[in-house]
């Protein structure tokens, strides 16, 4: 028997509205056609790219992406992704790292 985790009055209104179908997406095919191509283009990954670290880097780099559960290129490939998209935030200042971005209209 599964347990239905504790909900508030307004959570179980709307699951119970969803269960009886009283929801639709608004979701086009248009638009999911827009999304899919978008997130195509965002793992596209079609540069390679070398680059010179530190052994140390290189090392605390692969300890990380040990933990995390992934390969260390994959790891920085999506720090650097969050970097210029100034989605990338520095955990000890809890500041996002802003990227002066003149070829987008800079901010």
């Amino acid at each position: 028997m599964s347990k239905k985790p504790h909900l508030t009055d307004e959570e179980r209104e709307i699951l119970d509205a969803y269960e009886h179908g009283e929801y639709t997406s608004v979701l086009t095919d248009d638009r999911r056609s827009a999304h899919v191509a978008a997130a195509r283009q965002t793992f596209k990954k079609d540069k390679r790219v070398n680059i010179r670290i530190s052994q140390k880097d290189l090392e605390l780099l692969q300890e990380r992406a040990l933990r995390e559960g992934l390969p260390y290129q994959t790891l920085m490939s999506s720090v650097l992704h969050k970097f210029v998209n100034g989605r990338f935030v520095d955990r000890e200042t809890q500041q996002i790292a802003a990227v002066d971005r003149p070829w987008r209209g800079g901010n």
